[in-house]
């Protein structure tokens, strides 16, 4: 099997490792890929949808698999389709519940999907009042994409305010802010859980947890991810069978009926308030860097998981997971998230220890390759140090002994990620 893998950060490259793995596999491309994507295949240097399409005729490709949001609400998997080439993604109508957070909020709405209260809306006004109707915080959305970064949490409602002036001018997120949501804030703790769909049929993968903060104890700005850890011991059978009957079965059985059956990765953003899961987003591909803890725990091949989700064929696949824990450590750029850093030379130690080299890796995301074959610092997130392990505790620990080895100028990372487990844990 040839496979074809849209997008350049460590999603992709963690897929491509999944791959690499898979007896099945013969090929993989990376379009456009990373500096080290090209040791689990061929980079390619192609953006154009048709043309992209054009390759994987040529060449015989038998599955495209996208990572990033932006091709998918683009409409790439429509182009595909229309000429009959496998594609795993949903199609930018589908991919509206990313797309828009009016729509994503509207759609819960209409389906009793459990969310929190909300407006949407582009006058100041109307957004104001609600504001003044909630207790603070106060959670201000653009509608738009913003590659992760169009949420504001108001600590008062003087902030949320100006949030909602910001955007709704253009000032904040250009377009992407011209429309707006305002919703209360959800006091409980957070996860993302990963459902495989090929529009009629599902697998929900092991939940996993992020740490969206910059610096230890959950400090500092929001990034697009300094970590994560799956499964968690947050989640117990109750909420997945909650989550089963009052999420993800209405939004699938919803989406159908209103013309756009949903296929591919819908990640669900769930707030647990008092033991009830709420849903705070959807995005309609991996986290990043949750995709990077997921991945090495797919126990099936992951081309059977992919293939069989992109032709509608989930049914007839077994999905099975290791009975193991990942925790990855993302390792950012000295000025992340802030601006770009000077680019930086990354040397990694020889791997002396055999637990080390048996369980855990790097997946590479903000990293370019010199004429000289060097492997250079040049993204905020640079790259991600994953442990496997039986334990929580024994993945933490791999994790970080990896992260020890890796070494770059300004590198940063935080040392708590799995905090909130490694607490639970016995």
């Amino acid at each position: 099997m040839n496979i074809l893998i849209i997008g350049s950060g460590g999603r992709e490259y963690s897929i491509g490792l999944a791959l690499k793995k898979d007896q099945s596999v013969k090929k993989i491309y990376f379009a456009p890929g990373n500096g080290a994507s090209g040791l689990l295949g061929e980079n390619i240097a192609i953006s154009d949808f048709h043309k992209l399409a054009d390759f994987v005729e040529a060449k015989s490709i038998d599955l495209t698999i996208v990572g990033p949001e932006g091709p998918l609400v683009e409409g790439i998997v429509d182009i595909f389709q229309e000429r009959d080439l496998t594609i795993f993604g949903p199609t930018a109508q589908a991919a509206q519940l990313e797309g828009s957070k009016i729509f994503m909020k509207n759609f819960l709405a209409r389906h009793n999907v459990p969310t929190a209260r909300y407006i949407e809306t582009d006058s100041i006004e109307d957004a104001y009042r609600f504001i003044n109707s909630l207790k603070v915080p106060i959670v201000v959305k653009a509608d738009g994409l913003c590659g992760g970064k169009g949420v504001i949490i108001a600590a008062s409602k003087d902030e949320a305010k100006r949030a909602v002036g910001e955007m709704l001018s253009g000032n904040s997120f250009g377009d992407a802010g011209t429309k707006i949501v305002v919703e209360e804030f959800l006091d409980g703790y957070e996860l993302s859980v990963f459902v495989i769909c090929d529009g009629k049929d599902y697998v929900v993968l092991p939940a996993a947890q992020d740490h969206k903060r910059l610096l230890n104890d959950d400090q500092g700005p929001n990034t697009g991810g300094m970590g994560a850890y799956a499964p968690t011991p947050l989640v117990n059978d109750d909420i997945y069978r909650k989550l089963n009957e009052r999420v993800i079965e209405p939004t699938l059985e919803g989406m159908k009926a209103e013309g756009m059956p949903f296929s591919g990765v819908l990640f669900i953003g769930v707030m647990v308030v008092e033991g009830e899961p709420i849903i705070l987003e959807y995005n309609v591909r991996f986290g990043d860097p949750e995709c990077e803890e997921l991945m090495p725990l797919l126990k099936t091949p992951a081309s059977e998981l992919f293939y069989k989700a992109a032709i509608g064929d989930l049914k007839s696949a077994e999905i099975e997971f290791y009975d193991k824990y990942a925790v990855g450590v993302v390792m950012a750029s000295r000025d992340y998230p802030y601006k770009s850093s000077e680019a930086a030379e990354i040397i990694i130690d020889d791997i002396i220890h055999d637990d080390i080299e048996a369980n855990a890796h790097i997946s590479f995301a903000g990293v370019s390759l010199d004429e000289d074959d060097k492997l250079f610092a040049t993204g905020g997130r640079v790259l991600v140090c994953v442990g496997i392990g039986d334990t929580i505790k024994e993945a933490h620990y791999r994790a970080y002994l990896l992260c020890g080895q890796v070494h770059f100028i300004g590198k940063q990372c935080r040392t708590d990620i799995a905090y909130q487990a490694l607490g639970l844990e016995v």
